[in-house]
């Protein structure tokens, strides 16, 4: 199969960020991901902005190889939870995860479309076609059991309110909920740009300085703790062991926080 994509704006994103991790998969290999070497192959795409956005590339490998050990040391301690995976585009974590009862991929009707074609999903793994801001707690049908929620490479293309909108459909459906998110500084939002993301018309409009000021917009989440994505990138650019343990870098970088539903 060689699928045509005709996708725009945002959802466009998601083929960057697949591409990303197959190519340090099959090549210097800091990720490992099977499943998304197995999707490029299935893509009708021009990939070559891609391939020459290096800081796209190694901002997408760190975030990966941060929340993977996260989502996996989670799980680790949780057994018989739900994740649920906001704005998911071709997320294949749900393949290389193991001990969760039931994941469900979420996004916007027309990237769910793409996604049942290329990673038709079934049994402990669901595919729901909603919009963040909906309320598709109501889809997730494990109410008792604990509940992960990942919001990864989303909020730097939302305002304030639709951040907000997001957690409150959170905090509506479930009394119990951990929240792995996706951060990035105002001052990146407002100076940067990826060059594969920005032909996709894709734009960061929102950012935040740490998880301390995000958990300050929550009231019904509290801030645990935040990781920089300089963790992820020392796994495969040594220099980054030491550049990580200078407060400056780890400010701007972009931050996996982690919240709980208080």
């Amino acid at each position: 199969m060689n699928e045509p994509i005709a996708l725009s704006g945002v959802p466009e994103t998601m083929l960057q960020t697949v591409y990303a991790r197959a190519k340090e998969s099959e090549g210097r290999g800091a990720i490992r991901d099977p499943k998304a070497e197995e999707l490029i192959g299935k893509l009708n795409y021009d990939f070559s902005l891609a391939d020459k956005d290096t800081a796209m590339r190694s901002g997408v490998v760190a975030r990966t190889i941060v929340l993977d050990r996260l989502v996996s040391d989670w799980l680790a301690g949780h057994s018989d939870a739900a994740v649920g995976n906001i704005a998911c585009g071709l997320d294949t974590r749900c393949y290389r995860m193991r001990g969760y009862a039931h994941w469900y991929n979420l996004d916007l009707p027309e990237v769910i479309a793409v996604r049942e074609k290329l990673l038709p999903e079934s049994g402990a793994v669901s595919q729901i076609a909603m919009s963040a801001m909906d309320d598709w707690g109501c889809k997730i049908e494990e109410k008792g059991a604990p509940v992960l929620i990942v919001i990864e490479g989303l909020t730097m293309y939302l305002r304030e309110a639709e951040v907000r909108r997001i957690f409150t459909v959170i905090a509506n459906r479930f009394r119990q909920a951990t929240v792995f998110v996706e951060t990035m500084n105002p001052m990146i939002v407002k100076r940067f740009k990826e060059k594969s993301i920005d032909a996709s018309h894709a734009k960061f409009t929102w950012g935040v300085k740490n998880g301390a000021g995000l958990a300050e917009l929550l009231p019904d989440f509290r801030f645990v703790e935040e990781h920089s994505l300089t963790e992820g990138m020392a796994a495969f650019v040594p220099i980054y062991k030491v550049l990580g343990k200078i407060p400056a870098v780890r400010k701007i970088s972009n931050k996996i926080v982690v919240l709980e539903r208080s």
